[in-house]
């Protein structure tokens, strides 16, 4: 069984950082595919960072780009994403996301972590 369990949310003031994990198991990151998803009060979910065949390809939204860095550990089995410069539109619930590299869709999701950016 595939559990995904994120941390490291909270509230922070823009231009602040934080950093989240996401601890898998039942799943090998190292050679899966991997990524965060965002949702906001007014958006849809969608991907702000995503780490393929552990760490062959790397790519980001362009909202993101230059202040969040996607990595993993494979030895502790964990995706991080490390998230700089902190605007209030980055305000949502960021999910762990992973696949098997040879589908097309998320195949798993963690529970979500929330991270809100006050001005």
């Amino acid at each position: 069984q595939v559990q995904l369990v994120e941390s490291g949310g909270g509230s922070v003031p823009a231009g602040g950082s934080l950093r989240l994990s996401c601890a898998a198991s039942g799943f090998d990151v190292s050679s899966g595919c991997m990524g965060w998803l965002r949702q906001g009060q007014e958006t849809e979910r969608a991907g702000v960072a995503a780490i393929l065949a552990g760490g062959h390809s790397i790519n980001y939204a362009d909202s993101v780009k230059g202040r969040f860095t996607i990595s993993l550990d494979n030895a502790k089995n964990t995706m991080y994403l490390q998230m700089n410069s902190l605007k209030s539109e980055d305000t949502g619930v960021y999910y762990c996301a992973a696949r098997q590299c040879s589908h097309l869709n998320w195949m798993y999701l963690g529970q979500g972590t929330q991270v809100t950016v006050s001005t």
